[in-house]
């Protein structure tokens, strides 16, 4: 651009603040938007692909397909000796397996007990997930048993700046070791789901009975190819290796793989992967703000286009001017385009600051920990500038470069674009606003939906109850938990306490197996079986809908000691009625299921809802174990009365004198509940800010189209008003002029709305209907927001004295 050009478009600027103010500030707007909602798509998207060649690692995931089953599903977890046997039947596969991850182990060191981020691995490890090292030998770190591999930040925190190689380390898992450091790596990232600050090599004597067991899941099994398509030819070999390897999931007869199967998942895919019935809620939240953000910049786009195609008329005698001082076409499209992009970039400026002061609000309400990378930012900006520039800047470039410059100079007033720019406007308006009212909508289903999940009825009481998960660790002696529990239940604001291996916000453990039904061929429906010991359902407040709780006065209900074929007592939940066929609660009293290992209901209970409310309740049965200790995933369930955070407390100085060599860990049910609504409430927040904004940029644009359009009808307004029309006929006319695209919008808003939210609120069992209430709220709210909008220019426009109006140039 010449200096001529700068010049006149300063003068532009600055000779029309308001509007300059108001197409550059809408478009700042837009584009902060789009930055902070694109900064978290790009967070969320590039999970693992920090990890050297992370595109030839896959996660081996174990796919049941069972008749009935509510375990049904792929999850990325395997048996444990999975690799084992991939390993006999396909000789030089390279793979390792992960067991554990956050807060899964504890240091002990100088009486202290501290959680921390520990994992079982293979000595392989390395070789699959090259994480980069900081000091140690990759490929010997985990060759011996002792040794054991630590990240940076426990190296700083244990050693300080001493040398950690060499040094020991006292790692308590599933037992308490000793550990020699032979390897240091750097920390992890943050947007990785890796929770890994100690790797400790797998060993025999870490096996369990299920170590071999088909149709158990207990770690993670990882393989790693050099090729897509080596990966895929080895999926294609493990539908053969299930039916030769898993014959005991059928017992024998029928095909393992119809109920068990083995997928490969890469790895960049595991972040988004559903597992189970879960819905794919952490995908769709990722697009949907990322179209949030997209579309708000649309907003903002199309609103500096609007405003700057309806005020480009006004320079009309300008460009006149200069093509009769010699100006070709190509030179005032080139002015134009260039003064389009200049300010866009300007725009983009403000746009760019709005975001890096924004971003620690954004990172706050969406407990993130975002920031702005330069590298990738101002080159995308530039890129922007140039293209909103020249779709903003040709449509008046080319309207006002053809007009012949003696029809300007002759005419009254300036060319406008007539009926086809007053349509285009009309049209870009209707567009805005519907997706600012769909976005309207959308925030309050989604408002709707997160405040019904964390209302709604669990089957239990969750005020009051504590959850201690320490109780889990197995450095605690299991013949020291009935007195733990014991003196528990003795603390001033203890009324109840048990323990089981389930409870609110999940125990990292699930079981499940197939009930036979007496008369019905076949294995069964699965149902999933809890572990309790006494006052279980009494401490969580549950409610029986028939029959009885388990008591010691029946000795069948203890299965403590007992073998799987001896009969005995079980408790049922709402759901498992259906899949075990009966017609009533009441009716199920008495019975008797399980063929060879017959189980007598003996009561019903109401569905205990301890997980995600984006996976339906289990239909589960509940076994009894008199004694806790014989539970071996333990987790102590209390109840309190009055602050839960002061008995929290006195819970802790009491497990710290009991068990000082495990750290304490517990929360109230609700904080352990809290983790299952984070995700929506994030997505809550950041989508009504994004949609907060997108209706103010809406809102601005509408004002600025209506001062516009107001000053160029101001003898008009004069007239009419001369020939007797009333201030009310007049702001009835203007407002009625601006409504017509706001109430057109709505046609675009509600079945974009409608198939969003209908697809949203799919992922969750129970779910808040669709109401037309929301639809209807939000035109209302869109309507009322317009008038007011243009209200105070129409006003203005209506008192006008006649005279004055008729003299108005």
């Amino acid at each position: 651009m010449s200096r001529f050009a700068l010049l006149s478009l300063y003068r532009s600027l600055v000779r029309h603040k308001l509007h300059a103010a108001l197409n550059i500030g809408g478009l700042a707007v837009g584009i902060a938007v789009f930055l902070i909602l694109g900064l978290y798509v790009r967070f969320e998207t590039g999970y693992e692909t920090w990890l050297p060649d992370h595109d030839k690692v896959y996660v081996v995931q174990t796919v049941y397909t069972m008749p009935d089953s509510p375990a049904n599903g792929a999850f990325a977890y395997t048996m444990g000796g999975l690799l084992d046997q991939l390993r006999e039947d396909f000789p030089g596969v390279v793979g390792t397996r992960i067991g554990g991850g956050q807060e899964a182990g504890t240091i002990l060191m100088n009486g202290r007990a501290t959680r921390v981020d520990a994992a079982q691995v293979d000595a392989t490890f390395f070789d699959v997930f090259r994480l980069p090292m900081v000091a140690g030998d990759a490929a010997t770190a985990l060759a011996q048993p002792g040794n054991v591999a630590i990240d940076q930040k426990t190296a700083r925190a244990y050693f300080g700046n001493r040398d950690p190689i060499g040094q020991t380390l006292v790692v308590s898992m599933d037992k308490v070791r000793t550990y020699r450091v032979a390897a240091v790596f750097r920390d992890l990232p943050k947007n990785s789901d890796f929770k890994l600050s100690v790797l400790m090599p797998i060993t025999r004597d870490m096996a369990n009975q299920y170590w071999y067991h088909w149709g158990s899941v207990s770690l993670a099994t990882y393989l790693r190819f050099d090729t897509p398509a080596a990966a895929r030819a080895f999926e294609g070999k493990l539908t053969a290796f299930v039916d030769r390897r898993g014959k005991e999931l059928t017992g024998g007869g029928g095909k393992p793989s119809d109920l068990q199967h083995l997928e490969l998942l890469p790895l960049v895919d595991l972040h988004f992967a559903p597992q189970g019935t879960e819905s794919a809620s952490a995908k769709t939240t990722v697009v949907t703000l990322g179209l949030v953000g997209l579309l708000t910049l649309l907003i903002a786009v199309v609103n500096y286009v609007n405003l700057a195609t309806a005020r480009a008329g006004l320079r009309a005698r300008e460009v006149a001017m200069r093509k009769v001082l010699g100006a070709s076409r190509g030179v005032l499209v080139r002015q134009f385009l260039g003064e389009a992009v200049l300010t866009v970039a300007i725009a983009a400026l403000f746009g760019l600051i709005l975001a890096e002061l924004g971003l620690p609000l954004v990172n706050a309400a969406g407990g993130l920990s975002l920031t702005m990378p330069y590298g990738v930012v101002v080159p995308a900006l530039a890129v922007l500038a140039v293209v909103v520039g020249v779709a903003a800047g040709v449509y008046p470039a080319i309207l006002l470069s053809r007009f012949p410059a003696a029809a300007v100079l002759a005419s009254a007033r300036s060319p406008g674009g007539g009926r086809a720019g007053t349509r285009v406007r009309e049209a870009l308006v209707i567009g805005q606003f519907g997706l600012a009212i769909a976005f309207m909508i959308g925030t309050a289903v989604l408002v709707a939906q997160t405040r019904h999940v964390r209302a709604a009825d669990l089957g239990f009481q969750r005020e009051g109850l504590l959850v201690v998960t320490a109780a889990v660790d197995p450095a605690v002696p299991k013949d020291r938990k009935p007195a733990i529990l014991a003196a528990i239940r003795a603390l001033p604001q203890v009324k109840d306490a048990t323990i089981a291996n389930a409870t609110p916000g999940g125990s990292g453990e699930g079981n499940n197996n197939n009930v036979p039904l007496p008369g019905v061929a076949g294995p069964g429906p699965s149902l999933t079986w809890v572990r309790v010991s006494p006052r279980f359902f009494e401490t969580h407040g549950a409610r029986l809908i028939a029959g009885r709780w388990f008591d010691d006065a029946h000795g069948a209900d203890d299965v403590t000691g007992r073998k799987g074929s001896d009969p005995t007592n079980i408790v049922i939940n709402r759901r498992a009625l259906t899949p075990l066929r009966f017609a009533s609660a009441q009716d199920a009293i008495g019975k008797t299921v399980g063929g060879d290992r017959p189980r007598t209901i003996v009561g019903v209970v109401d569905d205990l809802r301890f997980d995600t409310p984006r996976s339906p309740v289990a239909p589960t049965y509940y076994i009894y174990n008199r004694a806790p200790e014989a539970i071996d995933t333990s987790v102590i369930a209390i109840r309190v009365s009055g602050d839960p955070r002061t008995a929290l407390a006195a819970v802790r100085d009491l497990w710290q004198r009991m068990v000082p060599q495990v750290p304490f860990a517990g929360q109230t049910a609700d904080e352990r509940l809290a983790d299952y609504y984070e995700a929506d409430d994030r997505a809550m927040r950041l989508f009504g800010i994004g949609a907060g904004l997108a209706v103010l940029i809406g809102c601005v644009g509408l004002w600025g189209l209506a001062s516009f359009n107001t000053a160029r009808r101001t003898r008009e307004i004069g007239i009419r008003k001369t020939l007797g029309a009333s201030s009310a006929d007049i702001v009835k006319l203007l407002v009625g002029q601006f409504l017509r695209p706001v109430l057109l919008a709505n046609l675009v808003a509600w079945p974009l709305a409608f198939l969003a939210m209908r697809t949203w609120l799919a992922g969750f069992e129970d779910a808040v209907p669709l109401s037309p209430l929301f639809f209807v709220g939000a035109s209302v709210v869109a309507v009322a927001v317009a008038v007011l909008t243009v209200l105070g220019q129409s006003l203005r426009a209506s008192r006008a004295a006649p005279a004055w109006a008729l003299r108005h140039d």
